[in-house]
């Protein structure tokens, strides 16, 4: 229904992601087909893997670590109205974890930016309704942050764990060009975004210029993710969720999991310190 979250698990060689809508933790194993659904309830967000073994999972209003057969123990309960959850998330190679929080309703600037750094949670100053991303750059110094529903990406300072109060417009898109939503960076700086109603994923340099747009079938794409074993295999979530039995005639597809060869490497990320 809500397709997000994707990561690619090097230990395993095997893509896991979340439906948020319908509760569900998702494994897919490439090389032999094998794929895995774990109905844990909640509004599982993203799931990541755990230094020492495990994953952290998002969802409502709490972090969770488990054995991605569950949600598992709880690690922090989120200070945030009732009405929010956990949206997106990436890591940065001192292992914090960055993730957004999002009014469920998207309706209320109310989301944000938070840091779960060695057990403390901590929230940022930045804020929008949908929060989206966020992804970092390749020297760790970068921190993209989407504001969906202004249909901007920021590029925001990063130091020592600190995110700068000010940051620059990396892209702004037009109505027409759709929503950004997930985020991720590749092996050559350059930033992957998905595009919510655009019907497609794009790939910008790190001046901002666009180098690449992928068709997808589906209007709602929502992250990607790199793996494979040459880290060349993009693998992209999308949604079904609001769409009316008209445009779902026209795209059956909607909500599955799509793949194609990526121009460059991603990068696997660093798992989540947790102490």
């Amino acid at each position: 229904m809500l397709g997000e979250g994707p990561v690619w698990c090097a230990g395993e060689a095997a893509l896991r992601f979340v439906d948020i809508k319908r509760g569900r933790l998702h494994r897919f194993d490439p090389a032999s087909g094998a794929r895995e659904t774990r109905e844990v309830g909640g509004q599982p967000s993203f799931i990541l893997p755990a230094a020492g073994g495990g994953f952290v999972v998002g969802s409502d209003g709490g972090l969770f670590h488990g054995d991605g057969q569950a949600l598992g123990r709880p690690l922090a309960t989120l200070a945030m109205p009732p009405h929010n959850r956990t949206n997106d998330a990436t890591v940065d190679d001192a292992g914090r974890l960055w993730f957004g929080t999002m009014d469920d309703a998207e309706e209320q600037p109310t989301g944000a930016l938070h840091c779960l750094d060695r057990g403390e949670v901590r929230a940022s100053g930045w804020r929008a309704v949908v929060t989206n991303g966020p992804a970092l750059g390749c020297d760790g110094r970068t921190l993209y942050h989407v504001d969906s529903g202004r249909r901007t990406i920021w590029r925001i300072a990063l130091e020592d764990g600190a995110l700068a109060a000010e940051g620059e417009v990396f892209v702004r898109l037009t109505e027409d060009e759709g929503y950004p939503d997930g985020v991720v960076v590749d092996s050559e700086d350059c930033l992957w975004v998905a595009l919510w109603d655009g019907w497609a994923v794009r790939r910008y340099a790190p001046d901002g210029t666009l180098l690449l747009q992928v068709a997808m079938p589906c209007a709602r794409p929502t992250k990607l993710a790199f793996g494979g074993p040459d880290l060349r295999t993009a693998y992209v979530t999308s949604a079904r969720v609001g769409l009316d039995e008209a445009a779902l005639a026209r795209q059956p597809a909607a909500g599955g999991l799509f793949a194609f060869t990526a121009p460059a490497p991603g990068r696997v990320l660093p798992a989540v310190r947790l102490a």
